[in-house]
């Protein structure tokens, strides 16, 4: 019997390999809203039951996406009966929200070299960072399997994992990345983790291969959060700060917690400020669908403070502002706090926990 759905990696090789193909988002407006495939044709669901009203190009296939790959499956044997070669998504934008595509981030002049992985169904960033052989990943937020094929598909030994926080809207993947290629795993000095890690330290530097890693302890987003200065050209930002806004002060705190992280979190990024317009900064989140156009989800300090207005006003208005943007909180997101702190993934597929859009950011 010919199969009439496509699995979410099989899917994701055709984007990145460029191959022609129509997807269909027949998930209601709200749904898309909040996350969609890049590229992807918004089209009501009835509407796909009746494919004569469809700007479908011939003979090119079509991949129709709901929420869990249900729906979709009644709109694509309505496409077949029309001679359209149609496939439904195989657990829909749930089983979509693993998939990844990667960037490289260009850095002139430096020993460093950063891959930006990109969790594309979630808009989850993460980097490997290599010098001499060697490679750090940070905020691992995709299947460990990918980060070490990564590694050995560019000749490099994972040393070390790293996380810049303890995340609340994604399960991360550090200590199972740590455990599978023996690396390391180094954290923000906190009191939160409960599994085995090495404390990095306000200031501290971190050699790998040829280049040198500073940590810079900058509370806010949460307590312990931390951002790495890769060899003077990237700042590796965790939620603190994003190319058009910066962290939320909010999540798992008492309205009390967060005032106070938001005049801590104001305190960093006036450091952040001082620091050289050029530098890239690099967050582990993006809000927006990313494209496989291998651009890195990114921008210059300069670019970062033009940009975000907040930036520019006094520790009072700042506060008062950024207290009055809080978004709605992620779903789940103390199940997934309490779970990256015992550093411990869910038996199965983990996206049932990590539905829904990224929202830690505020512009």
């Amino acid at each position: 019997m010919e199969t009439i759905d496509i699995e979410a990696d099989a899917l994701r090789d055709w984007l990145e390999s460029g191959r022609p193909v129509t997807v269909l988002d027949i998930r209601p407006a709200v749904q898309r809203e909040e996350w969609s495939i890049p590229g992807s044709v918004p089209v009501d669901a009835m509407a796909a039951m009746r494919p004569a009203g469809l700007k479908i190009t011939p003979g090119q296939p079509v991949v129709a996406v709901c929420a869990q790959g249900k729906s979709s499956m009644l709109a694509v044997k309505a496409l077949r009966e029309q001679g359209i070669d149609a496939r439904s998504l195989k657990g829909g934008m749930q089983a979509w929200s693993l998939m990844w595509n990667l960037a490289v981030v260009d850095l002139p002049g430096s020993r460093a070299r950063i891959i930006q992985v990109r969790r594309t169904g979630k808009g989850c960033l993460s980097y490997i960072v290599a010098s001499g052989g060697n490679a750090m990943v940070v905020d691992a937020a995709v299947d460990p399997e990918v980060y070490v094929r990564i590694a050995k598909d560019q000749g490099l030994t994972i040393t070390h994992v790293v996380d810049t926080h303890i995340h609340a809207d994604h399960l991360s993947r550090s200590r199972a990345l740590a455990e599978r290629s023996r690396a390391e795993v180094l954290l923000p000095e906190q009191d939160r983790v409960t599994y085995p890690f090495r404390a990095l330290h306000d200031s501290e530097l971190l050699t790998l291969g040829d280049v040198e890693i500073q940590t810079l302890h900058t509370p806010g987003h949460t307590m312990e959060s931390a951002c790495y200065l890769v060899d003077g050209r990237a700042l590796l930002t965790g939620d603190t700060l994003f190319p058009g806004a910066v962290g939320r002060p909010d999540l798992a705190a008492s309205a009390e917690q967060a005032r106070k992280r938001a005049h801590l979190l104001y305190a960093t990024l006036q450091k952040i400020a001082k620091l050289s317009p050029e530098l890239w900064i690099l967050p582990c989140h993006t809000s927006e669908p990313i494209p496989f156009d291998g651009k890195p989800c990114g921008a210059r300090l300069s670019e970062v403070l033009r940009t975000v207005e907040m930036l520019s006003a006094g520790e009072g208005p700042f506060v008062e502002t950024l207290l009055s943007k809080i978004p709605e909180t992620p779903a789940n997101h103390l199940e997934i706090v309490r779970r990256n702190e015992r550093g411990e993934l869910p038996d199965g597929d983990p996206t049932t926990l990590e539905a829904g859009a990224n929202r830690c950011a505020i512009s």
